[in-house]
């Protein structure tokens, strides 16, 4: 008779029990990160032409999902650029409601005007960006 190794070996359910873990574990990793694969390098790295002067009202906010900025009208009618990332796991932005961005995977929130964290899984404030206004046109970005 042969001889039984001393431990045990490794079970075909055991295989197949370990090797159904791996794709779940692979989504909980997924779903802390940015969906499309966008990361904190997808705000604008030069200057972008979002558009018309007069789409940001005083006291608004207006979300340029395309560029991953938002920009806002302070009450004195200055302008304040955000990159639209949001520092808590990288995804994008894509929600506005009023002058508060909402983030679609950890439902992070920020100030659209100051960039501040107002609900948590993130905080870190949204990165500024340099922003003016040229020949009635919003422009964002660096070297704005």
């Amino acid at each position: 008779m042969p001889a039984r190794p001393s431990h045990p070996s490794t079970s075909r359910r055991t295989v197949l029990r370990g090797a159904a873990v791996v794709p779940v574990t692979g989504l909980g990793l997924a779903a802390c990160s940015a969906p499309g694969g966008a990361s904190a390098d997808a705000a604008p790295t030069a200057p972008v032409d979002l558009g018309a002067e007069s789409e940001v009202s005083k006291g608004g906010a207006k979300l340029y999902r395309d560029h991953n900025v938002v920009v806002s009208r302070d009450g004195s009618g200055a302008l304040k650029a955000y990159s639209t990332i949001c520092t808590h796991a990288g995804c994008p932005i894509n929600k506005l409601q009023g002058t508060t961005l909402i983030c679609p995977c950890h439902g992070s929130q920020f100030d659209a005007v100051t960039g501040k964290v107002v609900q948590a899984p993130a905080t870190e404030p949204l990165n500024e960006l340099p922003v003016k206004t040229a020949n009635g046109r919003i422009v964002a970005g660096p070297g704005a």
